[in-house]
């Protein structure tokens, strides 16, 4: 399928099903080597690789806002389909039930075993759950506080149906909105204000908010994450339906592949201490992420719209399959993390356990909800009929 022809027609994007795809597979990985780094996690492996950081500053800047941004255009074309209360209800539906049972049975093994090897926690998981997890307190102070009960990994969630709501409340008010702006940020990001006009302001959010409001995932206070991330959710559903903005995209890719290589250059000098620290500096270094973040975001989409097109089984399959991947994902790396310590292995062979483990929990996960009526939503799978569910499908989580 051409790029042509997909932006015709049904509005299908093959191409943003993959990038979906793709960057929540990727997380595995990115959680896997979370175990390993100098970076705070839940858990630590015994072995350090601060090698793999630079690798995972590759990804770190612009992962969680394109995810946003390709949730923006789902929501986007969804919308277009159905009236504005069926959609912020079949939202709901998606992103609550999930993130409820996340909360109540997928998460709670993590904070179990953060408290065990913080604290070295004596007692069972049924002590911990039962009069720690559910006392809603923060506990475990000073450190590492934990709250609980946590949504933990599942903070994308808990955003994401947030700056949906939010963008529903718009709607509402205003059912123009979308098209009337849509139509005017298209035209003001024409030719090479594309990669400009974002990459300024998420410069600016980086400069100006992420010294005052650390990442916290927290929902209330973490205003940099949400500025970063509304950002990137509001673009995608304001340009979803203008297709010269994405042809633009596409050619201009390589053009953002070779900037998006010189901001990164220029952080990750500033990152490793390569460079005398100065006010000046962290000024320079806050302006290449922040624009290395949108550009980086800009190469991906362009290279996917050009050759991330052809559809089949294993696109099918992956689309209805990452989002219970994502919900299960992270628990699976803790407990096969944990279970490995001081089993004398190799880092390189315990991360392969690790990965390999966590592919397959994934995989037996889904495969049973998705033949299991009352856990497919659970599991943020639709229960619709296929006439309905067929219009919704193409939409990412």
């Amino acid at each position: 399928m051409s790029t042509s022809q997909q932006a015709s027609g049904s509005e299908r994007r093959i191409d943003l099903d993959w990038v979906r795809i793709l960057a929540f597979g990727l997380l595995i990985f990115y959680h896997v080597g979370m175990l390993y780094v100098s970076w705070g996690f839940h858990i630590k492996s015994e072995h350090r690789l601060t090698f793999l950081e630079p690798a995972m500053l590759v990804l770190n800047p612009w992962r969680l806002s394109l995810l946003f941004l390709v949730s923006g255009v789902a929501s986007r074309f969804m919308l277009s389909k159905v009236r504005l209360a069926a959609f912020a209800r079949a939202r709901s539906v998606r992103l609550l039930i999930p993130l409820i049972f996340g909360m109540v049975v997928i998460v709670p093994p993590q904070s179990y075993l953060q408290i065990v090897e913080s604290f070295g926690y004596p007692e069972g998981f049924a002590d911990y759950y039962l009069h720690h997890y559910l006392a809603f307190s923060a506990q475990f102070c000073p450190n590492p506080c934990i709250v609980q009960p946590t949504w933990n990994h599942l903070w994308f969630v808990v955003y994401l149906w947030v700056y949906t709501m939010s963008l529903a409340g718009v709607l509402a008010l205003w059912p123009a909105a979308a098209d009337w702006i849509g139509q005017r940020l298209a035209a003001l990001l024409a030719g090479p204000w594309l990669l400009v006009l974002p990459c300024l302001l998420f410069a600016a959010w980086r400069l100006f908010l992420s010294p005052i409001f650390p990442s916290t995932h927290a929902l209330f206070g973490d205003w940099y994450n949400h500025a970063d991330h509304a950002t990137g959710f509001l673009i995608g559903f304001l340009l979803a339906r203008e297709g010269g903005i994405w042809r633009d995209i596409e050619r201009q890719r390589w053009v953002a592949l070779s900037l998006a290589a010189v901001c990164f250059t220029v952080f990750v000098l500033a990152y490793a201490g390569v460079l005398p620290r100065s006010p000046m500096l962290q000024w320079i270094a806050g302006s290449a992420y922040g624009c290395y973040q949108w550009i980086a975001m800009v190469a991906v989409l362009g290279f996917a719209r050009r050759h991330l097109t052809s559809d089949g089984p294993v696109r099918r399959y992956l689309t209805d399959a990452i989002f219970p991947y994502y919900i299960v994902h992270q628990t699976a790396i803790i407990m096969i993390a944990h279970a490995l310590r001081g089993s004398g292995l190799s880092a390189a062979s315990e991360a392969a356990i690790v990965i390999a483990g966590t592919a397959l929990t994934c995989a037996v996960s889904y495969e049973v909800a998705r033949r299991i009526f009352w856990l497919r939503p659970l599991f943020g799978l639709r229960m619709e009929p296929r006439s309905v569910a067929g219009i919704a499908r193409q939409q990412p989580a």
